[in-house]
């Protein structure tokens, strides 16, 4: 029971870390976008994406070096679920998520062809292999390529908007913090420290409900799509709500969509080098098609919204993820 409190303490922990550390990443990340007159949506969907993805990078090559395969393959397909229905549709809701030009023509066509790609890749040879994974990261280095093209291109166009002139806040503290926040060292070190502790505590919070979820004798299968698909989600729920919420909307949609692509070429590449991960058809083939299923709805709301993503978006993704669980409970944990 004291080692159960500990956990329970723990978990907290992490997710204070976690909610403290995305306010300063944003900020970090943000401020360093304009001070090298990069786009906020580039940031999003590679500085932002690849360190709130970190937490599944860890937990996914830990279960691949351990042989807890189940984990592994959950981890991944369940995290982009969870990133799509249950974060979009949090942060939709939150604030009004326009979905960029570029994202239309090239990051949402990406992001569905790489899970159509896992999917296929999986169900070839009943498993994700060493060479699939060279697969998956060659895709992965190509899509870094256009995207750091893209990003020349707009800064020799000049067609990145004028930063907003933002007022120094109140109070001794808030100018100080103002005043550094002009500097891109403190700017460096703000995203350094703040996704220290993203990652940190999405660890913690992690490994925390992994034992309570033992504890209580959740099966490993069920535990890589739920706890530690959502836990490992986490730092992408907080850094994009509070994105949404300070105005950030770029780096909020772009911080999923780059997520998710990670989390298929660059998780899952490095995941299968170490172990192949096997890719059963009659559980893991269901999670990767509602994976699937999930960024094509993104897409339609996207282009139904007229590149936005409102209320009613948000609460028909809340519904679908709620809907995907209770299939879960109902079928897999209790069949």
């Amino acid at each position: 029971m004291g080692l159960l409190i500990l956990w329970i303490f723990l978990l907290i922990l992490g997710l204070a870390l976690l909610v403290k550390g995305a306010d300063w990443f944003v900020d970090g990340a943000a401020g360093i976008a304009g001070k090298c007159k990069i786009s906020p949506l580039v940031i999003g969907l590679t500085v932002v994406a690849f360190g709130t993805s970190a937490p599944e990078l860890a937990v996914s090559v830990a279960a691949a070096a351990g042989k807890s395969t189940e984990i592994a393959v959950g981890n991944i397909v369940g995290s982009n679920i969870s990133n799509i229905l249950l974060i979009l549709g949090v942060s939709s809701l939150v604030h009004v998520l326009p979905v960029q030009k570029n994202s239309m023509r090239l990051d949402l066509p990406v992001l569905l062809f790489t899970s159509a790609l896992l999917i296929g890749l999986g169900a070839w040879g009943g498993a994700v292999a060493w060479w699939d994974g060279l697969v998956l990261l060659s895709v992965f280095v190509a899509y870094m390529a256009l995207l750091f093209r893209s990003a020349i291109k707009e800064r020799k166009a000049g067609l990145l908007p004028p930063p907003e002139e933002k007022q120094p806040p109140r109070g001794k503290v808030g100018r100080w913090l103002f005043k550094m926040e002009q500097k891109t060292w403190f700017l460096v070190i703000l995203t350094v420290i703040g996704l220290g502790m993203v990652a940190g505590g999405g660890e913690l919070l992690v490994e925390g409900a992994k034992y309570i979820a033992k504890y209580v004798g959740v099966p490993e299968g069920i535990i890589g799509l739920t706890v530690v698909a959502i836990g490992t989600s986490l730092p992408e729920l907080v850094t994009s709500v509070v994105a949404a919420r300070k105005g950030e909307t770029d780096i909020a949609v772009g911080n999923i969509i780059g997520s998710n692509i990670f989390n298929i070429l660059l998780i899952g590449g490095i995941s299968s080098l170490i172990y192949p991960l096997p890719f059963n058809f009659t559980t893991n083939l269901i999670d990767a098609l509602v994976a699937f299923a999930a960024a094509l709805l993104l897409l339609f709301f996207a282009v139904a919204g007229r590149k936005k993503l409102g209320k009613a978006a948000g609460a028909v993704m809340l519904l679908s993820f709620v809907g995907y669980y209770v299939y879960l409970f109902l079928f897999r944990l209790y069949p």
